[in-house]
Parts: C-alpha cells; sequence; structure tokens
C-alpha cells in the first residue's frame, strides 16, 4: 500500500513547485524531500520526477498519481472534518489569513465574539494580500481565508475552495479634506497617486479606473498599508481609491469622492470544501459574519 506521506510530498510539490518550496511548507529538509519522493518512485515502480535545469518536473505518471493523491487527502480531510463536527464544541486551532483594510474593520469584533462564544477555539491570525492568500488556503497553510474581489475583476479560479460573501462595499476617490473643487476623478488626473503594489488586483482596479477616465496616474508612492495611504491623502502628498470598510467605526480625516457608476468591492471568506463543516472554521466564518453586518451600520 502507497504511503500517504509520501503521496502529499508529491501533491506539495506539483503545488508549489520545487522541493525547496515544499521542504520550506512542511519544516523538513529538501534532502529529506527528496529521498521520500524516490521512495515512493521505488514503491510505484515508475519514474515520477525528471531533473530539468536545475529543478525537476513531475511526469505524466506522476501527475496521474497526483490526481489519486488529492482526493485521498481530500477524503483524509473530510474524515477530520466529520470527527469534529460530531463535537459540540469548538475546539482546536483555526488558521486565519486576512488582508489589512479587512482586518481594521472585522477582526476586533470576530475575536470577541470568538472569545465569548467558543473559549477553547484557539485562532491564529496572519496578515497576507488576498492573491497568496486564497492559494495558501488552497494549499493548505490556512484554513480559513478573508479576500476580496473588485468590480470586473475577477479571483483566481482554485477548485476545492467554498466561498461566502461578507460584505460589499463601495470605493471612492479620497482627497484632502480641504480640497473642495475636485468633483470628479479626471480633475485629479495630474495629481501625485499613492496605490498598492502593482501585483495585487486593487492595483490593477484603480488603474484601470483612472485609464477609464481617461488619463494614466502618475503613482509616486506605493504601500499597501492603508493606513499609510490615508495619511498621504491626508497631509496633501497624494490621492487614493479607498474603500469603504476603511472607515468603519472612524471619521474619515479626508474628503470622499463618489466615482463613475460607483464601482464596489466584495470582501468574502473562503475555505476548502472538505473543511466548512468543522465547528471552528463554522464559527470563525459566523463570527466575521456577525462583524460584517456591524461595519455595514452607520
Amino acid at each position: 500500500m502507497l504511503d500517504v506521506r509520501r503521496l502529499r510530498l508529491l501533491l506539495e510539490l506539483d503545488a508549489r513547485g520545487t522541493l525547496a518550496a515544499v521542504a520550506e511548507a512542511l519544516h523538513q529538509s529538501p534532502s529529506s524531500v527528496s529521498q521520500q519522493l524516490s521512495q515512493l518512485e521505488r514503491e510505484v515502480g515508475v519514474e515520477l520526477l525528471r531533473k530539468v535545469g536545475r529543478g525537476v518536473q513531475l511526469t505524466p505518471q506522476a501527475a496521474i498519481l497526483v490526481g489519486h493523491a488529492e482526493a485521498v487527502v481530500r477524503r483524509l480531510e473530510q474524515a477530520e472534518t466529520d470527527l469534529a463536527a460530531s463535537l459540540s464544541e469548538a475546539t482546536g486551532t483555526v488558521r486565519l489569513a486576512m488582508f489589512q483594510s479587512a482586518a481594521l474593520a472585522l477582526l476586533p469584533a470576530t475575536l470577541e465574539r470568538l472569545a465569548r462564544d467558543h473559549p477553547r477555539l484557539r485562532v491564529t491570525v496572519t496578515q497576507r494580500e488576498p492573491e497568496t492568500a486564497l492559494r495558501e488556503t488552497w494549499t493548505r497553510d490556512f484554513d480559513l481565508v478573508v479576500a476580496e474581489q473588485y468590480a470586473h475583476h475577477s479571483t483566481p479560479h482554485l477548485p476545492g475552495l467554498d466561498r461566502v460573501d461578507l460584505v460589499t462595499d463601495e470605493v471612492r476617490l479620497a482627497v484632502p479634506a480641504d480640497d473642495t473643487a475636485t468633483a470628479s476623478i479626471r480633475d485629479v488626473a495630474d495629481r501625485a497617486w499613492v496605490m498598492e503594489p502593482d501585483d495585487v488586483a486593487s492595483r490593477h482596479f484603480a488603474e484601470q479606473v483612472c485609464r477609464s477616465a481617461g488619463f494614466e496616474p502618475d503613482v509616486r508612492y506605493e504601500t499597501a498599508d492603508l493606513q499609510a495611504q490615508v495619511r498621504l491623502v491626508e497631509t496633501g502628498h497624494a490621492v487614493a481609491l479607498l474603500p469603504g470598510l476603511l472607515w468603519s467605526g472612524v471619521r474619515p480625516g479626508v474628503r470622499l469622492v463618489d466615482l463613475p457608476d460607483a464601482p464596489r468591492r466584495t470582501v468574502f471568506t473562503a475555505a476548502r470544501a472538505s473543511t466548512v463543516e468543522r465547528p471552528g472554521i463554522a464559527a470563525c466564518r459566523a463570527a466575521l459574519a456577525h462583524a460584517a453586518t456591524s461595519a455595514r451600520r452607520p
């Protein structure tokens, strides 16, 4: 019978691409990973890996085995879920990944509710950009992710992830509070802009909004820290496109200007379908949903 742990290594290699990445994710040495995969080759009696340059490539036979390994691991994960769901209390650890604006608006209320209703549940939280966190949830580095999707910008499709929408909020142009002359985004075509780094969906969305208005934004400042973006706008050094959830519970220190067609962002949770019935994940989703409902209130 094939060793499930070695099958898992082959599955990880297919998802992560390199032996070094697999070793880092599973806290093993690359040589240990390589040795176990060589043992798996001996067990199945066919070549699974071929050297390509300084890396390795999965053979067609390995691809067949990966499909079965995915089914095996998913079934074992479902077994763990069924056992956990048979218990009346949410316990254990849930590894949650969130991006900054969602964490600022939702995390305190979420943790307060979980501490009150599920005191034996341990939740760890890591700040991650949505695109990265979605893939890391798919590869089992996290159990639950809070991610976002902008209008006309789809998120990566990763099979086996279950998505539940939390809240939608409007994205608006932020200018300094004393700027009373700006009436539309076209009025700031020649201003300095602050945006998130160019490898995230929010940056692509912001650039497209500007281009649709007829200009290429002069992006002088890049930061994923939305509080830093707000500060640059407040002090008159830049303008920005910012989501409404950022102002949950606080009074904006900037002036907000509506955009054409009032574009909206959707914030959602995603978890592997084989884990959604676990009491801990269900509890986290319920607490996040309650926090999102509160954040929508004026």
